[in-house]
């Protein structure tokens, strides 16, 4: 029992503290399941793939398969309602008062000292990724140049025309299998 609380507990955390989408969370839950021992890096950094190509808000897909790879069915039950309550709560108890106190300077100006942390999670989450799939061990001689190439083109494409994600993510996947086996 304590260690679904726990599970519970950390999965809170994260979804209590991250402000800016599923991305920001990425440090967090590195920082949460690596330094416990629950999960090595590259386990995390296979965490966010996985929960970026299947559907459903990447928190919830990554505090599933979290929980699935640590205790099975009841794990993945646990971290994902830890994931989804915070947002829940906050959700309501925003929905009750914001129309209300939309236009107070106080809440305009908390909101705007909220953007530079959503940056730094996001940030901090993409290094965090690049690090692991461009320089996996971690030298400058290492650099995985076909992982970075592709990075690069897949990352002009969504910015240059309007191919689909999820296109995209069977292209890397499919090109992966058949020219980055190891």
């Amino acid at each position: 029992m304590t260690n679904y609380l726990l599970l519970f507990w950390i999965f809170f955390k994260t979804g209590l503290f991250t402000i800016g989408g599923g991305m920001a969370m990425i440090p967090i839950i590195q920082q949460e399941l690596v330094s416990r021992g629950y999960m090595t890096v590259a386990e995390s950094i296979d965490m966010v793939a996985i929960s970026q190509m299947t559907p459903g808000p990447f928190a919830v897909n990554a505090a599933t398969f979290a929980g699935y790879n640590l205790a099975g069915v009841p794990g993945a039950v646990v971290a994902t309602l830890g994931i989804m309550l915070p947002s829940i709560l906050i959700c309501l108890i925003v929905a009750r008062f914001f129309f209300r106190f939309q236009e107070s300077p106080i809440v305009r100006s908390t909101l705007s000292g909220i953007k530079p942390v959503v940056l730094a999670l996001i940030l901090s989450g993409l290094i965090s990724v690049f690090r692991s799939a461009v320089l996996p061990e971690l030298s400058l001689t290492a650099i995985d140049f076909p992982v970075l190439l592709i990075a690069i083109v897949l990352s002009l494409l969504l910015l240059k025309t309007k191919i689909s994600p999820a296109l995209l993510i069977l292209l890397s996947g499919a090109f992966g299998a058949v020219f980055l086996r190891s």
